[in-house]
């Protein structure tokens, strides 16, 4: 090829790859790119290692038809694929597989995954390359529970529970519950699924026995959900205990798998009380129970026999006048049955503490003005325990924790000494989260920060060093002109507290031009919206907005997550006001602001964040000129039990609080543009609220807008979901951005 033609080539790639680059930086990216189910948001999310997890002493993970991994240390390499998982199941009969299934890993010792497909459940060995176990399901099973001890499978068929045996011990499936009444379920999670309650079945270390929640809900009302998809629209009513009604009533059953006999918890007084956070001893004779009042201002950690129900001991008392709120159950170190750590909010954050089985507190594992996220695992030994925080690095000089940052530590129990920090050596604060090997010797460390999409590396477990990278992610929105995002603090109404927050700006801003802002709120417990993983946890409806001409903030007010008990708890009894006060703080932020349309200022949020769009909207109509209220809770007294009475007591104890927070008085308010929008079959915050607050509207000359998602529940999920942000945004278009 002569020189002339290179030069050509050479210059023409240029010239390619330098316009597709402006292409792209011209091209404003689209709902379908940016919002969870459209078509293309695969495209812009950040590459990750999908279903990353340990296999003994290997890391695996699914990448489109293949399963890869390896021991640390060694090149990743192909375990299986779809045809060598298809040539292992029709060796024994079954049906291929159409696609990659998602995978877990039974057994912490054995290099085998497990997956479904056609009602069955296959358990496959990566080095053997066969199946080594074939489940039959239950079409009409669910909340399927295995136990690696035993090779059994519990699960819910109805109301009622089931085993299904091991193939090869060729035994039929067995029933453990016979319960007929309707409105008997056993099984399955309860409590509305509050105080860390995921699940309904709980096998026994050795898997000797089962225990379970048996959930009588004869008392409560039936609230009815309307399907509309039948030829004539069906009512399928829900259990719905409203905050200062009557509750469902809870036991706890074990059942032994060898006498296929049920004893019962003796519990006091099941009604009005909450049974959460079961675990179970090693030993298996003992079953551990948080157990709260109604109230939930008095917790007890109590002991029960496993083979007779009866209490053996209360362990100990929490109490706080405005809320306890158990999360996790006890956790037994390995090797060490007399002791196991609890996780406590008692001295203002959520720490770590070591108990013996008798309940004497040994000693506080964990202090500081920071807060613990999760325990992920311990060595072999039980030596050490590792551990997610917002704790502050060692070289730093703050005594508070920061929620932007979530960093991995180790720390050994058999020393008085302070955790160690096991992230350090990836250079990056950021968003850890992390996962201990079976054998404690590495740690999978899965990370971003407001500049790094993904990154995941494997490190040493005992000193932290980067072992090995897996992954170093791209950023998906390399050629794409894109906003600023600004992070930063500003005061509380307090006048004291720092509050976060993120404001991601216009993109391509003019010199003297204003624009119009949106305020993105949540406002609510257990929910934290600015982090410090990438883009600072900004959600690509900030981004389309912004790529649009508009400024987002965000504000974690007091009242969000991962700052303390008393941060989160300030809005006890008086949902709404410190929260909102606070949003305020993030107003005055916005008009100090050159470039922003003080007289555009708008409000969006969901489910808490649509109670605190619409609060604001009424209580400010001279400031928010355009609301969207998605999910609104509108009046608390019609919400559920356990959460609302948990931070506003009952409407009989409360009635100041439930009458300020109850946005159908101040219906009369309503001067802007205000859309509401619900699922019909809204099971959380139930359809009554939007439909009320119309109604008090309706009497008090107040003109809202509504929007109803058929057919969905709480949040608007899957290909309905680009619609609906296409919806907010076009109500922002027309009466913010256009000012009518």
């Amino acid at each position: 090829m002569s020189s002339k033609i290179k030069i050509w080539l050479l210059l023409s790639l240029f010239i390619l790859s330098t316009s597709v680059t402006l292409m792209a930086q011209d091209r404003q990216l689209t709902l379908e790119e940016l919002i969870p189910g459209g078509r293309l948001y695969s495209r812009f999310i950040p590459q990750n290692l999908p279903q990353l997890q340990w296999a003994d002493d290997m890391y695996v993970y699914v990448e489109k038809y293949y399963i890869r991994g390896t021991k640390a240390g060694q090149p990743t390499k192909l375990l299986a694929d779809r045809d060598i998982l298809n040539n292992a199941l029709t060796t024994i009969g079954l049906d291929s597989l159409g696609s990659m299934p998602a995978i877990s890993v039974p057994y912490k010792d054995k290099p085998v995954i497990s997956f479904t497909n056609n009602d069955h459940r296959i358990h496959y060995d990566l080095l053997a390359r066969e199946v080594v176990a074939d489940y039959q399901l239950d079409r009409k099973g669910a909340n399927y529970e295995f136990c690696p001890a035993n090779g059994l499978i519990a699960y819910t068929a109805g109301n009622n529970i089931q085993l299904i045996d091991h193939p090869a011990h060729k035994l039929r499936a067995k029933i453990v519950t016979r319960e007929t009444e309707k409105n008997v379920v056993c099984g399955q999670a309860v409590h509305q699924r509050e105080f860390g309650i995921r699940k309904g079945l709980f096998w026994s270390p050795k898997g000797t026995s089962l225990a379970f929640y048996r959930m009588d809900e004869s008392m409560v009302t039936d609230y009815p959900i309307v399907n509309i998809d039948a030829r004539y629209a069906q009512v399928e009513p829900i259990k719905y205990p409203m905050a200062g009604m009557r509750s469902h009533v809870v036991t706890i059953g074990v059942y032994n798998c060898t006498t296929e006999e049920t004893v019962w918890l003796q519990t006091e007084s099941p009604k009005n009380r909450y049974f959460t956070n079961i675990a179970w001893n090693p030993d298996e004779k003992s079953i551990y129970v948080a157990e709260l009042n109604r109230e939930q201002d008095e917790m007890n950690l109590v002991r029960y026999s496993a083979l007779t129900g009866e209490k053996e001991a209360v362990l100990f008392t929490e109490k706080n006048e405005r809320y306890v709120e158990p999360q996790h159950p006890v956790l037994f170190l390995p090797g060490d049955p007399d002791k196991f750590i609890w996780q406590s909010q008692r001295d203002g954050y959520n720490h770590l503490y070591l108990y013996d089985t008798g309940g004497k507190l040994l000693r506080q594992l964990t202090a500081g003005e920071w807060v613990v996220m999760d325990v992920v695992g311990f060595d072999p030994k039980g030596e050490s325990i590792f551990f997610t925080s917002t704790q502050p690095h060692p070289q730093s000089s703050a005594s508070q924790g920061s929620p932007l940052c979530i960093s991995g530590w180790r720390l050994n129990l058999k020393k008085a000494d302070t955790p160690r920090l096991l992230t350090w050596g990836t250079g990056v604060e950021g968003v850890h989260n992390i996962a201990v090997s079976p054998d404690g010797k590495y740690v999978v460390d899965n990370y971003s920060s407001p500049l790094i999409p993904r990154n995941v590396d494997i490190l040493h477990a005992d000193n932290g060093k980067v072992y090995q990278t897996l992954l170093k992610s791209r950023d998906p929105f390399k050629k794409y002109d894109m906003p600023e995002i600004e992070v930063g603090t500003i005061k509380a109404a307090d006048g004291v507290t720092d509050l976060y927050y993120r404001l991601t700006k216009p993109v391509g801003m003019e010199e003297g031009k204003k624009y119009p802002a949106i305020i993105y709120v949540y406002g609510g417990p257990h929910a934290q919206m600015v982090t410090g993983n990438w883009l600072n946890g900004a959600r690509g409806w900030d981004l389309y907005m912004a790529l649009r001409g508009y400024a987002i903030l965000t504000v974690d007010s007091r009242g969000s997550a991962n700052r303390g008990f008393a941060f989160e708890s300030v809005i006890h009894c008086n949902l709404g006001v410190n929260e909102m006060a606070d949003q305020m703080k993030g107003v005055d932020l916005l008009r100090s602001l050159p470039y922003i349309d003080t007289d555009r200022i708008g409000v969006h949020g969901w489910s808490y964040g649509g109670f605190m769009t619409t609060n604001l909207m009424l209580t400010h109509p001279d400031v928010f000129k355009v609301g969207v209220a998605g999910g609104p809770v509108i009046d608390w007294s019609n919400y559920e039990v356990m959460y609302g009475e948990r931070y506003m007591d009952r409407p009989q104890e409360n009635p100041e609080g439930y009458e300020n927070a109850n946005l159908k008085l101040k219906a009369g308010n309503l001067k802007g543009h205000l859309l509401l929008i619900h699922g019909d079959m809204d099971p959380v915050v139930v359809w009554q609220h939007s439909l009320g607050f119309l109604k008090a509207c309706i009497k008090a000359d107040t003109y809202p807008d509504y929007f109803v998602y058929p057919g969905h529940q709480h949040n608007v999920t899957g290909r309905d979901r680009p619609h609906l942000h296409e919806k907010i945004t076009r109500y922002f278009d027309d009466y913010l951005m256009n000012k009518r």
